[in-house]
């Protein structure tokens, strides 16, 4: 019986624990994307002054959106976490409450039968009629282990109504923790659906403007365009190198680590939101319209400073007409790309440290303070960099 208890109050504390720590990481995570939405309402109320809407204000609010759709959905993983502890605490309660029982019942027999043979047979007599002195003291231990064992009944008795208890009132507090968070989820939901009216609208603004976003668009085409067209150079410019010259140790290992660190590289502006995903999407307004992005875009408010995500080797500067200067960095075989940055800090062929200042973020005309970077890796074919920064 009591190994049982043992058992049930061990197993308890381990699955608390694991949901403590599940739930201590859900509650993190909620907090960090609420800073980061706090972020994105700074910089829309900054873009709101403008007379006009933009394309990449329908992304700043849809970034929003999803941040506050994340924020709903680690709430109802917390809520369901706290139920699942509610039902294993609820069946706790239940198996304590049947061993209190029992071991009531056992306790009770065991004062009766004790307080019986006392009335017949007391102590001191049981002890004095033994045969000899040894089986006298075997009776004198005999008794000690009797009172012992009822003592540590009465004890457990105790400490297993302590328990009962105790977890009764973690079932309280789970319980008002789960209308407190239902409350809040309810807010949350409430501002989702504000959010996602107002950017419905925005869309439907911008819609009327179909001329002039493929104008928009075409232009961005056309400097993607060229930025490909430097990455080929510089391949085509290495590729002659390596027939005469290979890959010295130093390189061969900064491009080893880079791609160890996949996953972990410091994001290239200290604070920012992607408004622009890698790959091929649905443009935000044009219906029927796609979007082919060979990076991701990062959108700040603010003077920014680009930074190298990785150590390695400045390969090249060159300036794109509509979207200012681009910095590419070696790290190996790869390569980083920082697009649309004024007062470049770095010179071609120098060796840089990661993190280390290359320039600042063009701020968008009339953005009203928020400016816009394209970050690209390339090895080979373009890669997802949202793969290769650390989570914001």
């Amino acid at each position: 019986m009591k190994r049982l208890f043992s058992y049930i109050v061990l197993l308890m504390f381990i699955i608390c624990e694991c949901q403590a720590q599940s739930r201590s990481e859900l509650e993190a995570q909620r907090t960090k994307t609420i800073e980061e939405i706090s972020y994105v309402d700074n910089m829309l109320k900054t873009t709101a002054k403008q007379k006009t809407e933009s394309v990449n204000e329908i992304k700043i609010l849809g970034s929003k959106v999803q941040m506050r759709e994340k924020v709903i959905r680690s709430m109802n993983e917390e809520i369901k976490l706290i139920n699942e502890k509610i039902e294993l605490n609820t069946l706790a309660i239940e198996l304590m409450e049947n061993d209190l029982e029992k071991l009531k019942e056992d306790y009770a027999k065991a004062i009766v039968n004790s307080y019986k043979y006392k009335k017949s047979n007391p102590e001191i007599i049981y002890i004095l009629s033994a045969r000899d002195f040894n089986q006298g003291y075997k009776r004198v231990k005999y008794l000690q282990q009797v009172t012992k064992y009822r003592r540590n009944e009465a004890e457990l008795i105790a400490e297993l109504k302590i328990h009962i208890e105790s977890t009764r009132e973690e079932l309280e507090e789970d319980l008002g923790e789960i209308f407190q968070l239902k409350k809040n989820e309810e807010f949350q939901k409430n501002l989702l659906q504000g959010e996602q009216t107002k950017k419905q609208k925005m869309v439907k603004n911008l819609s009327y403007k179909e001329k002039q976003l493929k104008k928009e668009l075409e232009e961005k085409r056309k400097i993607a365009q060229k930025l490909e067209s430097e990455i080929a150079k510089i391949l085509e410019e290495e590729r002659k190198r390596e027939k005469t010259s290979t890959m010295t140790p130093e390189q061969k290992l900064i491009g080893e680590n880079f791609l160890d660190n996949k996953g972990r590289l410091p994001w290239p502006v200290e604070k920012g939101i992607i408004t622009n995903q890698f790959g091929v999407h649905q443009h935000p307004v044009l219906k029927y319209v796609t979007e082919n992005n060979f990076g991701i875009e990062i959108t700040s408010s603010g003077k920014t400073t680009a930074r190298s995500v990785f150590k390695g080797e400045v390969t090249r500067i060159f300036a794109i007409s509509g979207a200012n200067m681009t910095v590419i960095v070696r790290h190996g075989k790869f390569l980083s790309v920082y697009n649309n940055l004024i007062n470049v800090k770095v010179k071609t062929g120098e060796n840089i440290e990661t993190r280390q200042e290359l320039g600042e973020v063009f701020i968008t005309p009339g953005g009203e303070g928020t400016c816009t970077m394209k970050f690209m890796i390339f090895n080979e074919k373009y890669l997802n960099p949202e793969e290769w920064i650390a989570k914001n």
